[in-house]
């Protein structure tokens, strides 16, 4: 972690497009000396894919570029203008949804994965769709913690940090009485107590946290998933980059229509956000950055 703050100061005194060639060679030395994270990313992107030897070779490389990207531009996303931000996004599967995250005045669960840069899709959300909710592992060093929560909050993110019970009381109190998409990364459980759901074929431990509030408050969960896409023309002179991402939309899924006691409709609504996600991310695997153990139970 002291490498990321180390990154962040560095950052802050270089040009945007210096940070981004930094990030992509500090990624490039990372895939041609293979660390644990590096060994563990292919691990999981061969479950996903079943790719071996070379091909699965290059896909963590283009993996490891793909996360570089992200942290360049997490660590230079209070340096976007709108006008880029606006150019960077694209929507898909945003009709189906439209009016239930432009009328609601309440809350909705977006449930995301890993993948692409979520923050970015925060920064465009909040001041163009409806106001963004997220919750943040707590990182240390603090100092660390603190830069990231305040330039999320400087984009339009309202940012809780993750600290057990106290945070999901929280969220319900905001789901029943706010107007905002309460954004949580759920692919990989950090509570121990995930719910066991399928995605590729494998049984896989989830975040119970996104099922469970929806359960909870009635909210309506829709899965979202983030990938990157190379820009081309105009387009790409208006973001400042050759990357932009797709910000893809699942279908909304009504937490009252599962029956049972709550577990099994905990479990019944996880199980259908997961399998949405999973085809997703089968779809870009690439963009999926879980260079962590992650909750294979087979």
């Amino acid at each position: 972690m002291n490498a990321l703050l180390t990154a962040w100061r560095v950052s802050r005194v270089l040009p945007v497009a210096a940070v981004r060639v930094l990030a992509a060679a500090g990624a490039t030395l990372a895939w041609h000396r293979p660390g644990q994270a590096v060994r563990r990313l292919e691990e999981n992107l061969h479950r996903v894919t079943r790719l071996e030897g070379e091909d699965l070779r290059a896909l963590s490389k283009a993996s490891l570029k793909s996360v570089s990207r992200y942290y360049a531009e997490a660590l230079t996303l209070d340096r976007f203008s709108a006008s880029e931000v606006e150019a960077r996004v694209r929507l898909e599967g945003y009709e189906p949804v439209s009016e239930l995250l432009e009328t609601t005045s309440t809350g909705v669960v977006a449930v995301l994965s890993h993948s692409g840069n979520w923050d970015l899709v925060g920064a465009y959300a909040s001041p163009r769709i409806i106001p963004v909710t997220a919750v943040a592992e707590v990182l240390k060093p603090r100092e660390m913690y603190d830069r990231f929560v305040a330039m999320r909050e400087d984009v339009g993110i309202h940012v809780l940090g993750h600290e057990g019970g106290s945070t999901f009381r929280e969220l319900i109190r905001i789901a029943k009485r706010e107007r905002t998409l309460i954004c949580l990364l759920s692919d990989r459980d950090l509570s121990g107590s995930g719910i066991e759901v399928e995605m590729w074929g494998h049984g896989v431990k989830v975040a119970p946290g996104p099922a469970a509030l929806a359960v909870a408050t009635g909210a309506p969960v829709v899965p979202v998933h983030v990938r990157y896409e190379r820009l081309t023309g105009a387009r790409r002179r208006a973001a400042g980059s050759p990357w932009g991402v797709v910000l893809a939309f699942g279908p909304a899924i009504d937490p009252t229509s599962f029956d049972g006691e709550r577990d099994a409709r905990v479990a019944a609504l996880s199980q259908e956000w997961a399998a949405w996600m999973a085809r997703k991310i089968a779809e870009a695997p690439e963009d999926w950055h879980m260079l962590q153990r992650f909750g294979w139970t087979s």
